[in-house]
């Protein structure tokens, strides 16, 4: 099942990812120095949309930016509209 398929973290290649039958979700990052990170990119495979995929990488990534101290810049639209949804 989708819903049950863990958020994985691939620190070197600055990404947040999903692998699930399907496809690969991910959301991916850039590490711009001083504690600033830009979420530049959300991509859910046409099969695996509407499952909350996009959502669950989000909420990962800005925990993983909260608990490291980074600031987030969203240059992502998906990012940019689910971070005015759920303030931290």
């Amino acid at each position: 099942m989708t819903s049950a398929a863990p958020v994985q973290h691939d620190a070197e290649g600055k990404q947040f990812y999903i692998d699930a039958e399907g496809g690969r979700a991910y959301l991916a990052y850039m590490d711009l120095g001083k504690q600033t990170m830009d979420i530049y990119r959300t991509f859910v495979p046409d099969a695996l949309r509407g499952q909350g995929l996009a959502a669950r990488l989000a909420a990962e990534a800005l925990k993983y930016a909260g608990e490291q101290g980074y600031t987030v810049i969203p240059s992502c639209s998906y990012v940019e509209r689910y971070m005015q949804e759920h303030p931290s």
